[in-house]
């Protein structure tokens, strides 16, 4: 088996992928392919895009849509109706409104959160799964699947090359990391994930995760911010309120088997404190994570223990 790599500039971030298979090249021709075409259709940022044709028809007809985008926006809405979650797939306007890590961000009147906080239910999201159809209830609503997305697409991925005979592969999302197989410089096979520090630059890292089979995703207050007559705010959003999320996490790291179900769990997790995060770490089978709180204390659920290693 041969083995290539290749680096993508997609969906505003920059993508790596490498893969170990009989004909490489080919696999990743097509990754390339299928990543090009999610973006188009997935993108909350692109008039065109399937995603927003949805959200062009709210409060006047469903859209129907193809089965991939389906099967996300399903469940993105089962996730984002458990009760005290942090994700919601339907806060598309606050985010458009706050416009947070763009170059227009404001400040919203609070009138104006006022009238967004009644557009942003999750529930008014109404799905026919004989049609495949897809209706937003109140004109002004919107999806973003920006939450989960990355992760849905980093699983699709690899489960093609898992379906094409690849023995290895790792792609990496804007910091969505997922592996499969074994890392081909070290003898045990692990892959070496590193757990950024989230108050250094990208690439500084407070910790190493040692993993196989396996995705890890950090998301984080520090990621996108917005100042504003002295106080800063992240991009996180409290549905409930209309402002970014109160919070001491910094960050929060997840390894699981899925991509997408370590994005759900990094977004449903901030609406807890970092020990709360950590107690409802420690009881869930196949998640485990780490969190760093805004004084820049780390800890981790009780399954990290032999595969951390903190950076001194």
């Amino acid at each position: 088996m041969r083995t290539a790599s290749r680096t993508l500039h997609l969906m505003g971030t920059i993508i790596p992928i490498w893969v170990e298979a009989d004909d490489p090249g080919s696999l990743l021709d097509v990754a390339e392919t299928k990543l090009v075409d999610y973006e188009k259709r997935f993108s909350a940022n692109d008039n065109n895009s399937h995603l927003m044709h949805i959200n062009q028809n709210a409060g006047i007809e469903p859209v129907k849509v193809e089965a991939d985008l389906f099967e996300l926006v399903t469940i993105g809405k089962e996730q984002s109706l458990i009760r005290n979650s942090a994700m919601n797939i339907a806060i598309g306007p606050l985010i458009q409104e706050w416009r947070i890590g763009f170059d227009d961000a404001k400040f919203p009147s609070q009138s104006r959160i006022d009238e967004l906080l009644k557009v942003i239910d999750p529930a008014d999201i109404i799905l026919n799964e004989a049609n495949q159809t897809v209706f937003l209830k109140h004109k002004q609503m919107s999806i973003d699947l920006g939450a989960i997305a990355k992760g849905y697409f980093a699983d699709k991925i690899i489960k093609y090359f898992n379906e094409q005979g690849a023995k290895a592969a790792f792609i990496s999302l804007g910091g969505n990391v997922l592996t499969f197989g074994d890392e081909p410089e070290h003898n045990d096979g692990l892959w070496r994930i590193g757990v950024q520090n989230p108050f250094l630059p990208r690439g500084n890292f407070v910790a190493a995760l040692k993993i196989k089979n396996q995705s890890v995703v950090t998301s984080g207050i520090y990621e996108r911010k917005f100042v504003w007559k002295g106080h800063t705010y992240h991009h996180i959003f409290d549905s409930k309120t209309g402002y970014p999320i109160k919070t001491d996490l910094a960050s929060i790291t997840i390894v699981a088997d899925k991509s997408i179900d370590c994005e759900i769990w990094t977004t449903r997790l901030f609406s807890n404190n970092a020990l709360e995060a950590i107690e409802i770490l420690n009881t869930l089978d196949g998640i485990d994570g780490v969190v760093i709180t805004t004084d820049g204390q780390m800890a981790y659920s009780n399954d990290l223990k032999t595969k951390i290693t903190p950076v001194q």
